[in-house]
């Protein structure tokens, strides 16, 4: 049976052993965020900290930080459930009475995806006026501009047809009823707030904290704007969500969640929101964005306050961002035929490298669908498409470098897109929301090799003569070689390594920073892939024009060091680490 809310679902998490209950005081500035990012290192369980400083509220934390709490928390496999409803379309046609008495269980599933109205709710057990101070609210990191609701889903409903978003963006506390409203790029609620600013009408919100697991997992999914994610939760759940109406607001709100914020975002105003430390692994700067005045909180009598921790990878949306493209991927391949399976690296921030294999049926068809997929809904932030064969495990890395090493040829398999929109949290053009994008086409074409050179490793290459800036250099599958150097020495030292004749060879040459662990993949795709604007930081040793077309030759050279104007990277305060130490065997 599912969950019917969070607390059921911390209940089943204790008795399979999933669950630890910590019960000395903690403080939600920092010390938090250490415990829980070692927990997720070591694979440990969900937290549920019992004696929060400065609150009466316990906190919940890491709840989905494992693929075993994840099939907990919707009763099996993400995948299974997106396989289940498209092979029931794909059965289904033609229809047939046989087909639809042979899928009832489908059927059933699919009934699911609607609300309930229901007249009284646990979320509405206690009315009162809002008093953000009394809640847990964590500061993450040590620059963060503040407390910010890390897993607080907002509700908003589009001011013309209607129809309902929800999604997870963070919210900064400004005082006890105002919080900042993070709606990034390409987020459904912020394209209500759009609509609602347009006609000079304020938006209402109801932010909802705590609910069903399959309701706060719901909230990740990046559906189209057509599709609602409260509705889509019955899916995941297999029953109908309880709705009842707010108490202030024209619309009705999850009925099993911990707390409610009932209020509105007004047209016109904006409030620098941020630094915040984010899922890139670095602070994402402070910005103007609009302002939540809440206006009503209700709650359970006796609520719990679920928050998460993003950061430098692995982190507990590692295993969240998984699940909803483990879920999402057979609609995607559904529309797009040729796509035989695709993969978002957690490592690279998801939307840093998007590796595709694809069935290619005429010439260049895999990169007609990195163009497409460039345009696909959220798939649209991807910075990196890296297109194999279909017979290619586009989750294995190594599998990858392997076909970058076969079949990619830098004169026909580049692809650059500059000036295009990019994620918000995307640092590296230096601009807001434009930078640009690239995709190498890995995939058999049937002429291997034609205009490219052999290589059969670095051989009595001296590195440290040709690059002795460089502390560390690292090899992977004779495809990707990997250099650290300081700052300031990236693309010099990229350059120079792509021009050697020995190594023209090679397909991919790396600069990465000192902080980077060559032998660690996390690290490293994490260090390459959210360091890098392509159109400033990517080159060949031969590059030059016929017309207004780019031809390229040799390596593709990439200069993936951090550079000044970057925001830092995610460090916790040493004093922190040696508290948590210290105090271990307490919590």
């Amino acid at each position: 049976m599912p969950y019917r809310d969070l607390q059921e679902f911390v209940a089943g998490l204790e008795r399979a052993g999933e669950l630890k209950r910590v019960r000395v005081e903690v403080d939600p500035e920092l010390e938090i965020t250490e415990i829980a990012m070692r927990q997720v290192l070591q694979s440990g369980p969900a937290l549920l900290f019992e004696n929060v400083k400065g609150s009466r509220y316990p906190l919940l934390i890491n709840a989905f930080a494992s693929q075993k709490r994840i099939e907990m928390a919707i009763g099996r496999p993400p995948a299974e459930i997106g396989e289940q409803i498209i092979g029931f379309i794909e059965r289904l046609n033609p229809p047939s009475l046989k087909t639809l008495v042979r899928e009832r269980k489908t059927l059933r599933l699919l009934t699911a995806a609607r609300l309930k109205n229901v007249g009284r709710a646990i979320a509405q057990e206690v009315v009162e006026q809002p008093d953000l101070d009394a809640l847990p609210v964590l500061k993450c990191w040590p620059d963060d501009g503040g407390r910010f609701f890390t897993f607080s889903p907002s509700l908003t409903h589009h001011p013309v047809n209607h129809r309902s978003n929800f999604g997870l963006y963070r919210l900064q506390i400004f005082d006890k009823a105002t919080t900042g409203m993070h709606w990034q790029l390409g987020k459904g609620g912020g394209y209500h707030y759009f609509e609602a600013e347009q006609e000079g009408k304020p938006l209402e919100v109801a932010v909802v904290v705590g609910g069903d697991p399959a309701l706060m997992l719901s909230a990740i999914l990046p559906l189209p704007e057509a599709l609602e994610e409260i509705v889509f939760s019955g899916l995941l759940r297999g029953n109908p969500l309880p709705m009842v109406q707010a108490k202030s607001l024209f619309m009705r709100v999850p009925a099993n969640a911990e707390f409610i914020l009932e209020g509105k975002v007004l047209p016109g105003e904006r409030r620098m929101e941020g630094p915040f430390g984010d899922h890139f692994g670095h602070y994402s700067n402070a910005a103007p964005f609009p302002v939540f005045h809440i206006n009503t909180v209700t709650r359970r009598k006796n609520p719990i306050y679920p928050a998460t921790v993003v950061g430098k990878p692995p982190q507990e949306d590692r295993w969240m961002g998984d699940a909803a493209q483990e879920f999402l991927n057979p609609f995607l391949k559904l529309i797009r035929p040729e796509v035989a399976d695709l993969w978002a690296y957690y490592e690279a921030g998801f939307h840093n490298l998007l590796v595709v294999s694809v069935k290619s049926r005429f010439a260049k068809e895999p990169l007609k669908t990195a163009l497409g997929l460039f345009g696909e809904g959220q798939l649209s932030l991807t910075k990196c498409i890296v297109l194999v064969g279909p017979g290619v495990n586009p989750r294995d890395f190594t599998a990858v470098l392997r076909e970058v090493r076969k079949h990619f040829n830098a004169g026909n398999d580049f692809l650059l897109l500059p000036r295009v929109p990019l994620d918000t949290l995307d640092f590296t053009s230096f601009k807001m929301h434009l930078g640009s994008k690239m995709a190498l086409d890995a995939t058999p074409k049937g002429d291997e090799n034609g205009g490219s050179w052999p290589f059969e490793g670095l051989g009595s290459i001296d590195m440290k003569r040709l690059a002795p800036e460089a502390s560390d250099w690292r090899l992977l599958e004779d495809t990707l070689l990997a250099v650290k150097v300081p700052e300031g020495a990236g693309k010099r030292v990229a350059e120079r390594i792509a021009s050697v004749p020995e190594l023209k060879g090679l397909k991919m040459v790396a600069a990465v920073s000192n902080d980077i662990d060559l032998k660690d993949q996390t690290s490293l795709l994490w260090g390459i892939f959210t360091r890098f604007d392509p159109a400033r930081d990517a080159f060949f040793p031969e590059m030059r024009f016929e017309g207004a077309a780019p031809l390229y030759r040799g390596p593709l050279a990439i200069d993936a060091t951090w550079k000044p104007g970057y925001p830092a990277p995610l460090v916790m305060d040493s004093a922190i680490v040696d508290k948590v130490n210290k105090r271990w065997n307490e919590y």
